[in-house]
């Protein structure tokens, strides 16, 4: 893949054109990527085990989402992150690792890195190191194999763990996600957080989000995260800190691990008003929202020219109507997600 994919009167005009702000004063600083809709995972929140995934040439090369990706960067993102489906699962994915590099070279960008399920990070975690990624969110909901299985329907926990341990070795520094699931892991969300902090790893706990299609009401799969707190408060001494990764986490400190936890409340407090993010998926789809419809279509401006004004004005017009928040709710008088599209179609 070329090391410049964009021209210097492109640059020039990006440059002119500033950063990129929505219509709430809220600066868009943080791009997260979908390389692929596949998964060789069928967790239980995110995907219907019977998928149906989009076919290969409606995806954009990776040629294509390296410049996309720059476009964004040259307008002021400082965080790329690469996810899926399973980033990793995309053929030759780490030359688009290698290439995006380049930006953390010359400090355009202050972090590229990636969400991952795990399953494949044991073959790619020392190039994904070679290439300036410094951290990676891998994706543990349990560390009971069975129930894991059960979760994932298809993935083996031990590859998973091996891949973080490889991780480590590499130099990698790991968080740990986990979708907190009513009846199916909440009681061993401690031992959890333990193993994580005991690992030297943070651990972010999600509240499961009603995207798509699952096979099973989300009603039943939803876990509030206050509720996790406060049982968790029972046992452990949990303090608000300031510290931040650029996502919607918010960090305590657990005094008796001495290690950090963080929560994503999408349902229980949103964090729409500090929102600084954007999704483009495999097919070039700019969504301004995760939990809105609304989205713009950035492959048609991508491929009508190699003049990226003509991009750099579509993600303008995009950005301008990203919305002041989402939409989410679920309980029992809401039967249909939220948004129709699965989180693997967005990018997690």
């Amino acid at each position: 893949m070329p090391r410049d994919l964009i021209d210097r009167p492109s640059v020039a005009a990006a440059a002119k054109a500033g950063p990129l702000m929505d219509t709430f004063g809220r600066a868009v600083t943080y791009l997260r990527v979908s390389v692929t809709d596949r998964c060789d995972f069928r967790c239980v929140y995110c995907m219907a085990e019977h998928m149906t995934f989009l076919p290969k040439q409606d995806l954009l090369s990776l040629e294509e989402l390296d410049r996309l990706c720059s476009a964004f960067v040259l307008r002021g993102v400082r965080k790329l992150r690469l996810t899926g489906g399973e980033p990793l699962v995309r053929r030759d994915v780490m030359t688009l690792f290698r290439s995006l590099s380049r930006h953390l070279e010359t400090g355009q960008l202050e972090e590229l890195t990636l969400t991952t399920n795990g399953s494949q990070l044991a073959r790619h975690a020392a190039d994904l190191a070679a290439c300036g990624v410094k951290r990676i969110n891998v994706s543990i909901d349990t560390l009971d194999p069975a129930k894991f299985r059960a979760i994932t329907r298809w993935g083996e926990l031990s590859k998973v763990l091996e891949g973080v341990s490889t991780a480590k070795a590499a130099g990698l520094k790991v968080k740990i996600n986990a979708v907190a699931l009513k009846d199916v892991n909440e009681h061993e969300i401690a031992s959890m957080m333990e193993w994580a902090h005991g690992e030297g790893h943070d651990l972010s706990l999600i509240e499961v989000m009603p995207l798509g299609e699952v096979g099973e009401e989300r009603v039943d799969q939803y876990l509030p995260l206050s509720d996790v707190r406060a049982r968790l408060e029972e046992r452990f001494t949990l303090t608000d800190i300031a510290y931040r990764t650029g996502g919607p986490a918010r960090y305590v400190e657990v005094k008796e691990t001495g290690g950090r936890l963080g929560f994503i409340t999408p349902l229980t407090h949103n964090f729409c008003e500090g929102c600084n993010r954007v999704r483009v998926t495999c097919t070039g789809t700019l969504y301004m929202c995760l939990g809105q419809e609304d989205a713009a279509d950035l492959r048609a401006p991508l491929r009508a020219t190699r003049d990226d004004a003509v991009l750099q004005a579509a993600i303008d017009e995009a950005i301008f109507r990203k919305p002041k928040g989402h939409d989410f709710v679920i309980d029992r008088r809401t039967r249909q997600p939220a948004v129709g599209r699965h989180m693997s179609t967005t990018g997690g």
